[in-house]
């Protein structure tokens, strides 16, 4: 009988864990892009311009995702994506931090309260003159006047990979919500759900996406305006939005 020529595939357990990790990676990836109940917008804020709005250069309320498009197209712009940035108050004041141009136009809220503003850890979503996007605990966030933009939120839905342990996978809490999120390579990630979820939902969302942190935007009112994946809402009642925009030429 013939001898195998070719010696016996021993593969270290170590290998082989490393294997099945970036085997269930890619996976939970490729799962995530094929799930229908969300609408996703991937962005490079190295690359495209992302800025926060909240007025006019008249010092007029915005509030809408159609009068942010006819605000950007008065400038010689094109939107090519909206959504609305965080929550507010009754009078459309962004709540908690908002920076708009380096200019703080709303304080950090570190009060104690109700409602998923409130909810532990609470975070900021921040963009640098240097075009680098970060999102971090509230606690943990420092000013400086490199900040271009930041808007506060919460609850974080990502924090080191990890899914915020308050939320329930099986929680009857069921809202149109939406976050952000940033994956590995520095790209960010806007989401928001095309039906009812509850937080775990689209927290997994944004873990099998690849995302180490995310943060809850809003609920029931979100609203995202992106016509190469022929999505477009146009209304709402908003504090801040966050666009991002091309030249109109």
């Amino acid at each position: 009988m013939l001898k195998s020529t070719i010696p016996f595939l021993k593969i270290k357990p170590y290998y082989l864990f490393l294997f099945l990790l970036l085997f269930s990676s890619l996976c939970c990836k490729e799962k995530a892009k094929d799930d229908n109940r969300f609408i996703t917008y991937q962005v490079n804020p190295e690359k495209q311009n992302i800025q926060m709005y909240w007025k006019n250069d008249n010092g007029e309320l915005l509030k809408s995702l159609d009068r942010l498009n006819q605000n950007v197209q008065f400038k010689n712009e094109k939107l090519i994506f909206a959504m609305n940035g965080g929550m507010f108050e009754p009078d459309n004041a962004p709540k908690g931090l908002y920076i708009e141009d380096f200019k703080i136009l709303k304080s950090t809220d570190t009060l104690q309260g109700n409602g998923n503003f409130y909810l532990q850890p609470n975070g900021v979503f921040y963009l640098t003159q240097n075009n680098q996007a970060g999102i971090v605990e509230t606690k943990k966030f420092r000013y400086n006047k490199a900040i271009r933009y930041a808007t506060q939120s919460g609850p974080m839905l990502i924090t080191n990979g990890k899914i915020n342990p308050i939320f329930e996978e099986n929680s009857k809490n069921l809202n149109i919500r939406n976050g952000v999120g940033i994956l590995e390579n520095g790209d960010l990630i806007f989401v928001m759900s095309k039906k009812e979820v509850n937080f775990y939902t689209l927290a997994e969302f944004f873990k099998n996406s690849g995302c180490k942190e995310a943060l809850y935007l809003d609920g029931y009112v979100s609203r995202t305006y992106l016509p190469e994946k022929n999505w477009i809402q146009k209304d709402g009642n908003f504090g801040v939005m966050i666009g991002v925009t091309t030249s109109a030429k």
